[in-house]
């Protein structure tokens, strides 16, 4: 036999056994004989036949598939493990099955992921390891799928069309009938809802469930982020007439019901674009030369009631979503702007934590309940900042928000002035007791009215803003410690933060060390330590935003639960959310839990609140995610106008298909692709964290200064590419 013939039969040979193998692990608890795997393979001829025959036999020695009763085959079940867990789907088409239970992600293979997407819960079926190989898994079935829509491009055809996700981990186009398409046109960029993928079907079916536009179009892309996750951006009809028929008018009987303190001096400081003021301060000098202190927070709770539209609404949001140009409320703009908003010179309903505090910041005494206020005045933090600095209530025009320069009263200076004092003490106290300092840069853009990007900037916490957020932190703890501290145990929600797992913070040493910089290993106590002097030791440095951004990712994510673990990062044993109802559904629940409790009611079902705690934790990372979806597409866009300039830029990540590269000017990132660099043939070096060029051994690391201009700017991919000029002399 010649050499192509022998190659051809052993082909043929392998070709058989993995169509064994596929039919086998198909239906996992049935057996097959011979001839009904032959039909199930299309295998017609003698030849073939007997080859089949054959391999069934050489199989069942070796202890690969058994045989059940004579002549009758199944996968070898006691060789395989079952497991369910979530689809990681990677660039190349392949994936890793995240399992809870086990320390490794099992590789599954794009053949053996059966329909499976991308987030989907799946259970797979896991062969045992055999010598040299890792574990690989075969997906069986699919529990659920994490995503029903999909965005894509659509391609119309004469009696049909295609809609081609823009999702890069998506690797399969849809199928949708022509009169499934709704209005939309080829190219249109649409919704489209995940139907059935037949058995014979090169690919999904689906429907068009919104048209979104024109790619490109700043209107379609905005939207298109938001449909990506799942996110609305319009509150339905029947929810937005539901709120606007709420009595939102302030009855004397209510009033009697609360603590009224319209009479007591309070003020909000927010950021001079804001539209809803959740939160305000009341300060009062005590006799006895204490202060008190008081945190009054929006009472969003005596409006959204349980079991109403509104609420079905909020919870199904569970968080506003910040987009570059826009705000996406969790509730109706009645209430989010209007009733709940706690604006000068109108009486408010509120739910506070009033606290008596001695001029160290310690608590002499503390009091939670339901309250009234009428605030003062209305400051933005530029206007507090300028009280704190000079110690004097006159606002200059160029810092104030109102028409022209003012001046406040001495009391409100007072308050101010001495709110600070305290706060810092306040502040002192948790990075002492291993709190972690995360100040990052935070990217804003100045938009035209056309929502066009003209330049952006960074935005920086001064004092006002920390003043604020100790408060806000010390009625959050004790909120969490009120409930959490007593006996017997109730339910309640927290939000918790995991310790850091080691192993991060091992790879980010191995990052950091190449500009100089160590994280020690040994306590908690020294983790919280260093990693609070590597945070101010890279400030103001080329690689601050990289070590800030990678600081983070080695962090646990914060997360809502009824199983308090204390907070991590605040160094706190006790926390929640109560202070921003307006925007976060866990503070309305915390609000109502509170008070329950005062009320003197009985714990709550820990599994239903269980259940709501985990919803909201997720439709945080989904609103995370398209907020920062939102930037990197203003980033692009901005970056579309300077497509002829040199920028000076750090190298923030590195990869075999090429360098990320961030801009120090403006903080906009971008990639460098390897084919792109024609001086030589580079290799990636994952222990070097760099790119080493073949004939000439240059070298392009983590955290090098290099210079790039614009390649292309996409859009609708959002994808930013660099060109590289080289380093930086």
């Amino acid at each position: 036999m010649s050499k192509k013939k022998k190659r051809a039969r052993s082909q043929r040979k392998n070709e058989i056994t993995k169509g064994i193998f596929e039919v086998l692990e198909k239906e996992p608890g049935k057996s097959f004989n011979y001839k009904q795997i032959a039909s199930k393979l299309g295998i017609t001829e003698a030849q073939d036949r007997n080859e089949l025959i054959r391999r069934l036999g050489q199989l069942k020695q070796k202890e690969r598939i058994r045989e059940v009763e004579r002549g009758k085959f199944q996968k070898m079940a006691s060789l395989e493990k079952s497991y369910t867990g979530r689809v990681d789907l990677t660039t190349n088409g392949n994936a890793y099955i995240i399992i809870e239970d086990l320390e490794d992600d099992i590789f599954v293979p794009n053949h053996k992921l059966n329909k499976a997407f991308h987030g989907d819960t799946v259970k797979l079926s896991v062969a045992a390891k055999r010598k040299g190989k890792r574990p690989e898994g075969t997906v069986v079935d699919i529990v659920e799928r994490k995503k029903s829509s999909y965005v894509g491009i659509l391609e119309k055809k004469k009696t049909f069309a295609f809609v081609r996700p823009t999702d890069a981990k998506m690797y399969t186009d849809i199928f949708v009938a022509i009169d499934n398409i709704k209005d939309a046109q080829d190219g249109d960029k649409v919704l489209v809802e995940l139907g059935d993928w037949p058995k014979d079907a090169d690919s999904p079916y689906g429907k068009i469930t919104e048209v979104l536009g024109k790619p490109g179009e700043h209107h379609t892309e905005i939207h298109s982020i938001l449909a990506e996750y799942g996110l609305p951006y319009e509150f339905p009809y029947d929810v937005e007439q539901y709120a606007n028929t709420l009595d939102t008018t302030i009855k004397a009987g209510e009033i009697n019901k609360r603590r009224d303190m319209r009479e007591i001096l309070t003020f909000t400081i927010d950021p001079k674009d804001a539209k809803d003021f959740d939160d305000a301060l009341s300060f009062v000098p005590l006799e006895n030369g204490n202060y008190e202190i008081g945190i009054h927070i929006a009472d969003v709770s005596h409006y959204v009631l349980p079991d109403t539209l509104l609420d079905e609404e909020a919870f199904n949001r569970a968080t506003s979503v910040y987009l570059v140009d826009r705000v996406v409320p969790m509730l109706p703009e009645v209430l989010s702007n209007n009733a709940c908003s706690l604006r000068p010179n109108e009486e408010k309903y509120t739910f506070s934590a009033i606290f008596e505090l001695d001029k160290n910041a310690v608590i002499r005494n503390q009091w939670f309940g339901r309250t009234v206020i009428n605030s003062n005045e209305r400051f933005a933090y530029e206007e507090a900042q300028h009280i704190i600095e000079t110690k004097a209530g006159k606002i200059p025009k160029e810092v104030s928000i109102r028409n022209g320069a003012y001046t406040v009263s001495d009391a409100i200076v007072n308050a101010t002035i001495t709110l600070d004092r305290l706060a810092k003490i306040m502040r002192k106290k948790r990075m002492d007791s291993g709190a972690i300092s995360f100040d990052k840069v935070e990217v804003r853009f100045r938009l035209d009215a056309k929502n066009e990007p003209e330049g952006v900037y960074f935005k920086e916490a001064k004092d006002a803003n920390k003043l604020i957020e100790e408060f806000m932190l010390l009625a959050n703890r004790k909120v969490a410690e009120f409930i959490g501290a007593q006996k017997p145990k109730k339910t309640f929600i927290y939000r918790v933060h995991d310790e850091p797992d080691e192993e991060k913070l091992m790879a980010l040493n191995g990052v950091i060390s190449k500009f100089g910089h160590n994280v020690n290993l040994k306590d908690k106590k020294s983790i919280s330590t260093s990693l609070n002097q590597l945070l101010e030791n890279v400030k103001g440095k080329k690689e601050q935003n990289l070590v800030d951004t990678l600081t983070i990712r080695s962090m646990s994510k914060a997360i809502y639960t009824t199983d308090n673990i204390g907070h991590y990062g605040l160094a706190f044993e006790y926390y929640s959310h109560f202070t921003s109802p307006i925007r976060r559904y866990p503070d309305v629940m915390v609000h109502r839990l509170l008070q329950h409790y005062l009320d003197k009611g009985k714990s709550v079902k820990e599994e239903v609140y269980e259940e709501k705690c985990k919803h909201a934790s997720n439709m945080e990372v989904l609103a995370s995610s398209a907020e920062r979806d939102s930037i990197k597409y203003m980033q692009i866009k901005f970056m579309q106008d300077h497509s002829n300039e040199e920028f000076i830029g750090v190298i923030s990540g590195v990869t075999e298909w090429g360098i990320y590269v961030e801009i120090i000017a403006n903080k906009c990132e971008g990639m460098v692709r390897i084919r792109d660099i024609k001086d030589d043939y580079y290799n990636f070096d994952e222990k070097q964290y760099a790119i080493v060029g073949e004939r000439f051994k240059k070298v392009y690391q983590l955290g090098d200064e290099v210079v790039v201009m614009v390649k292309n700017t996409d859009l609708v991919k959002r994808h930013l590419d660099f060109s590289l000029i080289g380093k930086r002399e």
